[in-house]
């Protein structure tokens, strides 16, 4: 735990040691009131008490708690400011790590699961940390502070007491194991519960459609159940040996009492005096109080440790190769003998081909052959495992993805627009453009057709993921975007395809303006929109298996010439009425 803890400590360069001071004085000052009534009892047992000594005791005791309060007050606001400035930094942190992962990483893990980590895992370790502080540096700084009082009494007596912090710790090293065990499982509950739920309120509407919804509950009901079950396991399973290390505190406490009883009542005489056993029943029985307040809450320091180990992971993740500061001056894009595979499955194979400069290029092929993963690895998403691809000659494994994504647009089948303006979603292309760069490129790629219809035009909040608007609507927007940015590499995947055909026509005349005097890669079910392109390629199983324009391909009586007369016989298929 603490090395973990020391991690994120040191990672966050957080400035910890004033807020931990303000706690060690603030503990001293705890722990000054017990020796204040020691001298006052001290005082009591004299002969002929003090009355003026006895008071100015109590007026010093009455003081000593005054300052106990003011700086409570002050070392409170001091922690909590240092601990919330150590997650903001942490969360921060975490958001630019994202960043600099490759999709491959995303790839491996689910999204809900890295999306608790960044929310509620660090949410966890800022209210548990934020809430234990305080006696975890009491548990250290108090132990010792009462411990060196107690050895200058009578070293003895203080030997057994200290003894039995060793025998504690043994049973919580034995129940910080177990409690990983069920930890793990809890916060793998907590995530799946968490999938389950979204995942139920995102499907809701197709739920219902098919009559599912009792039934994809009870999966939702049992996620519920099993994080209920582990939740219980997890008290179950530490509570107990927690329970074992305070009696064990109580156990010692009492062999010192009987201890010290047994050299006051010596036949020889007493070998301690009455004052030293007031002090040890009264300081004695303090000395375990940090520990017991730590040792309390050490189940739930134990499960923010799983989470703490989780955000130290994903701080520690491999990011993607920076490659170097290097920029091409022209833009042809090659596959040379590439191989690449998302996990096991080989999704490509010994793949070369040619993407001309400042021309049009069309993929075409089987659903699952390798063509959104071409135009994947042309913006260096992921990296290949074998073979190169080069852009202008140089290996985008040798560029900066900063500088590869700087080089290229993408128009995506499925656009996700940002809970924003539509200006605010086009200006992503270019974050300095003006209002009026922005509004050419709504006007080129007819945004402007629909603006007015809309309550406040191009400052329209669009909804979360663009619910607001039509598919037609958001790919408009999201090819002004492209156009905005202005990339010499355009990579269209499926752009049309699930457009109606007004809109159809309006993104067709978008795209023309797009792709001037640019180097193009579409992605292309429909091979009537791409039989002029410069270059066509016919990617299956993983590799190219012919390439060439229109009329080569359809002489060749491949693949490519089969799809495209299947094509055109079924333009004229429609749904008829079955004879009665």
């Amino acid at each position: 735990m603490l090395k973990n803890l020391l991690y994120l400590i040191k990672t966050t360069q957080a400035e910890l040691a004033p807020p931990a001071l303000g706690e060690m004085l603030h503990g001293m000052l705890l722990a000054a009131p017990t020796g204040m009534l020691l001298l006052i009892i001290w005082e009591l047992f004299r002969e002929h008490p003090d009355p003026n000594r006895l008071w100015l005791q109590v007026i010093a005791l009455a003081v000593m708690l005054v300052l106990q309060l003011w700086l409570a007050g002050k070392v409170m606001v001091k922690t909590n400011a240092a601990i919330l400035t150590m997650t903001a930094k942490l969360r921060l942190m975490l958001g630019d790590k994202l960043h600099k992962l490759s999709l491959g990483y995303y790839k491996l893990r689910d999204p809900g699961d890295l999306a608790s980590v960044v929310l509620q895992d660090v949410s966890n370790f800022e209210a548990i940390f934020k809430e234990h502080f305080q006696s975890l540096i009491g548990a250290v700084f108090g132990t010792l502070f009462l411990s060196v009082f107690l050895f200058i009494m009578d070293w003895k007596l203080a030997l057994l007491m200290i003894t039995a912090i060793p025998c504690a710790f043994l049973l919580m090293l034995i129940s910080t194991k177990i409690s990983q065990k069920f930890s793990l499982r809890h916060v793998a509950s907590r995530n799946e519960t968490g999938s389950k739920f979204i995942e139920y309120i995102l499907g809701v509407q197709h739920l219902k459609a098919f009559n599912l919804t009792g039934s994809r509950f009870s999966s939702l009901k049992t996620a519920f159940d099993d994080l209920r079950q582990n939740s219980v396991k997890l008290e179950a399973a530490v509570g107990p040996l927690v329970i074992t290390a305070l009696v064990v505190f109580e156990l010692f406490f009492l062999l010192m009492v009987y201890a010290a009883l047994s050299r006051l009542n010596h036949s020889g005489g007493p070998l301690i005096s009455i004052s030293v056993f007031i002090a040890f029943l009264i300081v004695g029985y303090r000395l375990y109080a940090p520990l017991q307040l730590a040792m309390g809450s050490y189940a739930i320091l134990n499960y923010m440790n799983v989470s703490v180990e989780r955000i130290r992971q994903l701080l520690e993740a491999p990011p993607q190769d920076k490659g170097k500061d290097l920029r091409p001056e022209k833009h042809e894009i090659v596959f040379d003998d590439v191989t690449f595979a998302y996990t096991e499955r080989k999704v490509l194979k010994n793949v070369s081909l040619s993407i001309p400069e400042k021309a049009l290029t069309a993929l075409v092929g089987p659903s699952g052959s390798g063509k959104t993963t071409i135009a994947n690895l042309i913006a260096r998403f992921w990296d290949v495992q074998k073979g190169d691809i080069t852009i202008g000659g140089i290996s985008l494994k040798d560029m900066s993805p900063k500088t590869v994504y700087s080089l290229i647009s993408q128009v995506f089948q499925d656009v996700y627009l940002f809970d924003d303006t539509i200006l605010n979603n086009i200006k992503i292309g270019k974050p300095e453009a003006s209002e009026a760069e922005i509004m050419r490129a709504a006007e080129k790629a007819q945004v402007t057709e629909f603006l007015g219809a809309l309550e406040n035009g191009i400052h329209t909040k669009v909804g979360e993921g663009g619910q607001k608007l039509s598919g037609g609507q958001k790919q408009r927007i999201s090819i002004a975007r492209a156009m905005l940015k202005d990339a010499p590499i355009i990579l269209l995947d499926e752009a049309t395809a699930a457009l109606d055909p007004e809109n159809e026509i309006h993104i067709q005349l978008a795209i023309q303006e797009l792709v001037k005097k640019k180097t193009v890669l579409v992605i292309a079910h429909k091979l009537q929109t791409i039989r002029n392109a410069d270059n066509i390629i016919v990617v299956q199983d993983g590799g190219v298996s012919e390439a060439g324009t229109h009329p080569e391909l359809l002489e060749k009586k491949g693949l490519y010439a089969q799809y495209w007369n299947t094509q055109q016989s079924s333009n004229g298929w429609k749904i008829g009425v079955a004879a009665s």
